[in-house]
């Protein structure tokens, strides 16, 4: 009896051992070759897609629907995701063994929908540093029979559900020569016109006749505001390499951090390079092609996790993040155009007659603002809602 009881827990030890192996084994991608009898390292891919139920295909050939998990021998595959009204994802990606690499595609819609956000004129709109709000004028009539004129904020975040948000005017009056600036936090707004300045809050109204002058300290508001600017740049670049921080605070015309703070975009003001292992590299990182030498003028997003420096155009262009930290926003002439952080994917989600480069994303990346007229140069332009998602 004793010999029966040993060696059945011998036996279970070892079944329990082998499947222990086995999943082990087979966590990391292995996959037994039924020709050889052997089992050999594969790579895993899981790939993901909003809307989900889109169709995957590995080297042309369907594979299997989005959310999945494939195993993959290693090597380069050309990996494409496409849904019927939706543009197609593409990326040609490199497969390692016992690596899982990750793909997040967002598929962008091939006919968005166009919706009127503004009805009586809006003119040369203004985002804050967070893009959680968007500041316009309305133009007077030339009955002036308009009431509406003024400067207006919109705010781009979801509200809760029952609550709208429509642009609010928060001063009225004749502002078509004015410019506005948002503070960096986007709750004030300095207005400044041909022989005063104002300071208005950027979510309330108070009417031209009680705003106050305050000409004789603007400059002093502004110092204050670049120097608040300067010390939230400083505390997301100060744990950076020092020779990255080099490039962005000394070396670069401008640079902006994503919205998680987890890239940058920066564009560069003379010629250098990045060393290699700035970071060290997690497993499953970017394949894509990336440019660490840097030339002037050209823009670049950096990936600060994964130590990956990626080229996506020049200072001519305007490029925004999108809020999702994933994409960005190219406004061309007559285009907008979204493509992935690395430059790849182009799609252009509206074509057409615009105020380039007057587009802006929502908060919820479902939706974009657009300066338009639709063509019709009788007409004002006002701001659509552009639904790409």
């Amino acid at each position: 009896m004793a010999k029966v009881r040993v060696l059945a827990f011998l036996s279970t030890l070892i079944i329990v051992v082998f499947f222990g192996v086995f999943a082990s084994y087979y966590a990391r991608g292995y996959r037994l070759n039924f020709k050889t009898f052997k089992f050999e390292p594969n790579g895993i891919l899981v790939i993901k897609s909003e809307p989900d139920g889109a169709s995957v295909y590995i080297n042309g050939n369907l594979k299997t629907a989005t959310n999945a998990t494939i195993s993959l021998s290693p090597g380069t595959y050309d990996i494409e995701v496409s849904k019927d009204g939706f543009f197609t994802w593409y990326k040609r990606m490199v497969i390692e063994k016992e690596i899982v690499t990750n793909a997040d595609v967002s598929l962008f819609k091939t006919v968005p929908s166009l919706s009127p956000t503004t009805f009586f004129g809006a003119q040369n709109p203004v985002s804050s540093k967070d893009g959680t709000k968007i500041a316009f004028v309305v133009p007077p009539t030339s009955d002036n029979q308009n009431d509406k004129e003024g400067l207006w904020t919109l705010d781009t975040f979801n509200f809760p559900l029952g609550f709208t948000n429509e642009p609010k005017r928060i001063t009225d009056g004749d502002l078509v020569n004015s410019t506005y600036v948002f503070s960096p936090d986007g709750r004030q707004i300095m207005l400044t016109m041909s022989n005063s300045i104002f300071i208005l809050d950027s979510g309330s109204f108070v009417s031209q006749s009680q705003r106050v002058n305050i000409a004789g300290k603007s400059d002093t508001t502004l110092t204050d505001w670049k120097t608040e600017q300067k010390t939230k740049d400083e505390s997301l670049t100060r744990n950076l390499p020092l020779e990255l921080n080099d490039i962005l605070v000394r070396r670069s015309i401008n640079f902006t951090f994503s919205p998680d703070d987890n890239m940058i975009m920066y564009t560069a003001s003379v010629s250098g390079s990045l060393s290699d292992n700035l970071i060290p590299q997690l497993p499953g990182s970017s394949t894509q092609k990336q440019n660490r030498n840097i030339e002037p003028g050209q823009t670049y997003v950096y990936d600060i996790k994964e130590d990956r420096n990626f080229l996506i155009g020049d200072k001519t262009q305007v490029l925004r993040w999108m809020p999702d930290s994933r994409h960005l926003l190219l406004a061309q002439p007559n285009q907008v155009v979204i493509m992935d952080y690395d430059g790849t994917n182009k799609q252009v989600v509206y074509s057409g007659s615009y105020a380039a480069p007057f587009v802006f994303p929502f908060s919820n990346a479902t939706k974009l603002l657009v300066l338009t007229n639709l063509g019709a140069a009788t007409s004002s332009a006002n701001l659509y809602t552009l639904t790409v998602k």
